[in-house]
């Protein structure tokens, strides 16, 4: 595999099979994903006698604490690995404890910021390795596994 002389992750010109299809797998990854975490949180708000205004809040804890404990573990959430992605670090390694805790702190604050997530989105769409918002802060991208 080459990877970008400028950084680790695989070069979108020379091998763009690891970013074929992946704003589709995201998109698809990240409905599996709130669909998990929503089942999660439902299951929770019973303690909570489902008291409605804590729906919301308990859904962005379980939701921050689902995706930074499943990406910190393996570099992509359930929702990724189901769709044969995960993210990459800078250097090209899988994602960290402190980098996944960042990566889901800059998704979390996209989601409640809907003009960071049509930013983060339309980055997605138009960018060489399809990154979003967070990833071209952190330097982040999502690859296909299996390329």
């Amino acid at each position: 595999m080459t990877h970008d002389i400028r950084t680790g992750l695989p070069d979108p010109d020379t091998h763009p099979e690891f970013y074929d299809d992946v704003p589709v797998k995201r998109l698809m990854a990240w409905v599996v994903d709130v669909g998990l975490i929503a089942v999660v949180t439902a299951a929770i708000s019973v303690f909570t006698l489902f008291l409605a205004p804590l729906f919301l809040p308990l859904f962005l804890v379980v939701g921050f604490l689902y995706r930074w404990m499943t990406i910190s573990g393996g570099s992509a959430t359930l929702g990724m690995r189901l769709m044969a992605i995960e993210l990459r670090a800078a250097d090209g390694e899988r994602l960290d404890g402190l980098t996944a805790f960042l990566h889901v702190a800059g998704y979390t604050v996209s989601v409640i910021t809907f003009p960071l997530q049509l930013i983060s989105i339309v980055l997605i769409l138009t960018t060489a390795r399809k990154q979003g918002l967070t990833d071209m802060v952190l330097g982040t991208a999502a690859i296909n596994r299996h390329a």
